[in-house]
């Protein structure tokens, strides 16, 4: 593998884009706790600028991440960069972490390696943070497309915060 420190992006799925009517996000959303729907969106964002580079469609949340990415059309983008992501992405052809076998330890190299993984991720995950403090983040009451121009809206007004 590759130093991490060479990496140019990193993705992650953001999730709890949420609805408060069932019949609002339905098309989009899958049923959640306290009467509200999840969504989720796949972002790819610059590790060293932090900048959102691409996010794709919504799906229902209960999609599982690694199909969600390979069905989002963000793999084509990534194509040649090495690109991070967390451990629900086995078998997309990210780089994750190593995993504990049972009964061993991890070697030294890998632990360097995941140390240097957590770092870099640390970035990405305050990125989606940011990302989440906008309010229509948080309490999306968005039809059919709604959604998705929300999301590459912020992610929009992300980039312009962090360039001007």
């Amino acid at each position: 593998m590759r130093r991490a420190t060479e990496c140019a992006r990193s993705c992650d799925a953001t999730t709890n884009a949420r609805t408060h009517s069932a019949e609002q996000g339905r098309g989009v959303g899958a049923s959640s706790k306290n009467y509200r729907f999840s969504a989720n969106v796949q972002v790819i964002i610059d590790a060293d600028t932090r900048l959102v580079v691409a996010t794709s469609r919504p799906v229902p949340g209960n999609k599982a991440d690694a199909h969600a990415w390979r069905d989002s059309g963000l793999p084509a983008l990534c194509e040649g960069v090495t690109t991070l992501a967390d451990g629900a992405y086995l078998n997309t052809g990210l780089v994750v972490p190593h995993r504990r076998r049972a009964g061993r330890a991890l070697l030294r190299a890998q632990e360097e390696d995941n140390a240097e993984h957590r770092r870099i991720r640390a970035r990405i995950e305050h990125t989606f943070a940011r990302m989440k403090n906008y309010k229509i983040l948080r309490d999306c009451r968005q039809k059919g497309t709604g959604l998705h121009h929300a999301v590459q809206a912020v992610a929009h007004m992300h980039n312009l915060a962090l360039t001007a």
